[in-house]
């Protein structure tokens, strides 16, 4: 019988209830307990879901547990998994992984001296959707990829979030929020990323909070809102990536993939499902042919339209991962080269220049339909 490892969580906000919910659908993981410095919070989503609430040392001392998964905010990431490092257990972290550089070096030193493993979100790219994207690719559907280019704009995270503050700070901003689900699936689908470029700025250096309970309250704005970046790939691909909070609304796709022999249209990397297009030299645009993936299937409501949701789908992959001796999809050089592909964009808009990554990485592994039934209980 496949030996199932103890997860504890690390911070019991909104995204917590995610975890919490769909942590039972798969193999590899239980989750046994929680924690938050706001104790009230982590009793309340121990009661809903059954586990032990626990301090924060509680649960890093906890016998249990082998892994934790980190769902502090941004700013944290870096102390908290580097805690958890140094309790002896595996870490997966909310993304992004790290701030800099710097610190996810320091992560993987810690991680290889205790011979522990560090994985990290998101694993959208594992989707149903996007699985076939990679299916279609590598099977020379496009021919070899040459360019593309990427969208993901909007107005803002005031507008519907309770606390948007940590969204216009360093650490926030539109690239290192919304930026890790497209990074990830374009190195799912392309593979690293050699070099960038990028312009940025900001509309406004305030923002009004039109959510509740802080409705009308200014915050001031720290990070750019607006980037307009340029990534060259390894393989010699070049992708543009439009990343906006200063946008009202536009008519871009979110992510197209042109190659020698045709065009993929891909979804929303927010998401698992969603229709995947192509076209060849005829140009007649078409919908791919959908398949029996188990990540594809819708299972929530969404305020739009039942979507596909099986965020952590990467965790079990990290769990079984380690149960079977492989490579994680959601790996720390993965997520580590995502950070640097990101941190490179904001420096290269800092200082207008074209800036050449330290890091790589491979392509993850293809999560086929089997592949990805066997995550499944």
């Amino acid at each position: 019988m496949t030996r199932e490892l103890g997860v504890g969580i690390l911070g019991c906000g909104n995204i917590s209830t995610t975890y919490f919910s769909l942590a039972p659908l798969f193999k590899g993981i239980e989750v046994r307990a929680c924690a938050d410095i706001n104790v009230n919070a982590a009793e309340a989503k121990a009661a809903e879901f059954n586990v032990r609430a626990e301090t924060v040392e509680e649960l890093l001392a906890d016998d249990e547990i082998d892994v934790i998964v980190n769902l502090t905010i941004p700013a944290a990431h870096y102390a908290v998994s580097r805690a958890i490092l140094e309790a002896g257990k595996h870490v997966y972290s909310e993304k992004p992984l790290v701030l800099s550089l710097e610190e996810g070096e320091e992560l993987r030193r810690i991680a290889r001296e205790k011979g522990l493993s560090v994985g990290c979100a998101p694993d959208t790219f594992l989707g149903g959707a996007h699985q076939l994207a990679r299916d279609y690719i590598d099977r020379g559907g496009i021919g070899r990829i040459t360019s593309g280019a990427c969208y993901v704009m909007g107005p803002g995270m005031e507008m519907w979030h309770p606390n948007p503050d940590f969204f216009f700070l360093p650490g926030g901003g539109p690239i290192l929020d919304m930026g890790p689900y497209y990074i990830a699936n374009l190195i799912n689908l392309i593979g690293p990323v050699k070099r960038v470029g990028a312009m940025t700025s900001m509309a406004t250096a305030t923002r009004t909070i039109s959510s509740q309970p802080r409705s009308g309250e200014t915050i001031e704005v720290k990070t750019p809102t607006t980037v307009q970046a340029l990534l060259e790939f390894e393989s010699g691909a070049t992708v543009t990536l439009s990343a906006s909070w200063d946008v009202w609304s536009h008519r871009h796709a979110n992510m197209e993939l042109y190659g020698t022999e045709g065009s993929i249209y891909v979804p929303d990397p927010n998401f698992f499902g969603g229709p995947v297009e192509v076209s060849g030299r005829d140009k007649d645009i078409r919908a791919l042919e959908g398949w029996d993936h188990p990540f594809g299937i819708d299972n929530q409501e969404h305020p739009h339209a039942m979507v596909a949701n099986y965020r952590t789908a990467g965790l079990a992959d990290m769990a079984m991962a380690l149960i079977e001796g492989r490579d994680a999809r959601c790996s720390l050089d993965r997520a580590l080269h995502a950070v640097d592909v990101m941190t490179s964009i904001l420096k290269s808009g800092e200082e207008r220049r074209f800036v050449a990554l330290s890091t790589t990485c491979t392509q993850p592994a293809a999560l086929g339909i089997e592949e990805a039934r066997a995550l499944l209980k």
